[in-house]
């Protein structure tokens, strides 16, 4: 692989901004609200939220109510881009 993720919007603030234009719109979607209020509920629940063990509320089907942890890396790639 060619980098991460990280280091190409580092060098490239053109696609950084466009990128951070697009996650603040699905934000205000109502899945992406959704997804990231039940996120947080869910973090709360498991006893991670804000506790710096670096883990995430898994993104799955039913994970509303049971959860397990994962790392943010994994967690974050599950996330889909607004279709215009």
């Amino acid at each position: 692989m060619a980098g991460s993720t990280a280091e190409y919007y580092r060098k490239n603030p053109a696609a950084r901004k466009r990128r951070l234009k697009q996650q603040s719109a699905y934000q205000k979607t109502n899945k992406g609200l959704r997804i990231r209020v039940n996120a947080n509920k869910l973090n709360r629940k498991l006893g991670t939220y804000g506790n710096g063990d670096g883990k995430d509320a898994a993104h799955y089907k039913g994970s509303t109510t049971k959860g397990r942890t994962q790392s943010p890396s994994i967690n974050r790639k599950s996330r889909l881009k607004i279709r215009k």
